[in-house]
């Protein structure tokens, strides 16, 4: 009888042990609100009957104490979100670290060496953010000097696919730390006019600097793994065009002017589409000016004789 409850007991602490062991299971809401309060937060975005998944969360379950107390963040999972696009083009199953609200893909195999390495080396965010300020100053762009390669995100707080892409972003950044610098930058606003020198119009646009040249990244797949390879050695592949160089006080005022005029032009237009009238008053006004002219020509004309007439009279 002893014997049974010693084995009882031993069965009950292996049962509690494995359920503590497991990963705490969030809703959509909770997990929101875990994002804006913890400093650091690692996400498993799973969903049923996906082996992949399953290889994951054991991984997981495995890692969440040394998540804890050599990284101090806490490791959750949530099945089925709403949210993994947000983070993940792919969704499920998605691995995400946030570092104070700033989301990080893992990219890698459900190995758990690798899934250590790599947040451990990541605590902090890899993406640079850049403006029109600091641009050329920190990237060197137009002169290739000395802080080597850039690959640039440009994108915008209204472009919901450029939103998808930040975490994805975040994880090109984790993988070329060290060999190629990573950055974005608005192109809406603290970085319209470097937009504007690189023409990009379309969002999100990716540009890979080296060497004084630009390469436009065009490939039809957005993940890491395609944007490293780019990065990397695949840019050969593709038009390198010299960087364009800062535009002048000079350069800034003429493309004002220019577009000033053009939108001038085209507003003119509008009006006069919308209201034919006026186009109607506008010419109805030159004809009257016109006539009015000619009228007093005519006079001018007529009268200039007459008084040379009287003026040879007098001189007999």
């Amino acid at each position: 009888m002893k014997n049974y409850y010693l084995s009882y007991v031993s069965l009950l602490l292996l049962v509690i042990y494995a359920d503590c062991q497991r990963l705490q299971s969030v809703s959509d809401d909770d997990l929101l609100q875990l994002i804006k309060e913890k400093d650091k937060l690692i996400v498993m975005f799973t969903k049923p009957n996906c082996d992949v998944c399953n290889k994951f969360d054991t991984h997981l379950e495995s890692l969440q104490d040394d998540f804890k107390k050599h990284l101090s963040a806490v490791t959750v999972k949530t099945e089925n979100s709403h949210l993994a696009r947000l983070y993940s083009p792919t969704k499920e199953p998605a691995l995400v670290f946030f570092r104070h609200g700033v989301p990080l893909l893992f990219g890698g195999e459900p190995d758990e060496n690798e899934i250590y390495s790599y947040f451990e080396k990541n605590q902090s965010p890899a993406v640079k953010e850049l403006s029109d300020k600091i641009f050329e100053h920190i990237t060197q762009a137009a002169t290739g000097a000395t802080t080597g390669d850039w690959f640039v995100m440009f994108y915008g707080a209204s472009c919901v696919e450029c939103q998808r892409l930040h975490a994805v972003w975040e994880g090109v950044g984790a993988t070329l730390r060290g060999r190629v610098n990573v950055a974005r930058i608005d192109a809406n606003l603290a970085g319209a006019t470097t937009a504007k020198r690189f023409h990009v119009t379309k969002l999100p646009a990716f540009l890979f600097f080296r060497h004084g040249k630009v390469y436009r990244y065009e490939l039809p797949k957005n993940d890491i793994k395609s944007f490293v390879i780019f990065a990397q050695d695949w840019y050969k592949n593709s038009k390198g065009d010299p960087v364009p160089l800062l535009a002048s006080p000079f350069d800034e005022l003429v493309d004002w002017c220019v577009a000033f005029i053009k939108e001038s032009i085209g507003y003119g237009l509008h009006v006069l589409t919308e209201h034919p009238w006026i186009w109607q008053i506008g010419v109805a006004g030159f004809g009257l000016v016109a006539v009015t002219a000619l009228i007093a020509l005519f006079k001018a004309r007529k009268t200039k004789p007459a008084k040379e007439n009287k003026k040879e009279k007098k001189s007999k």
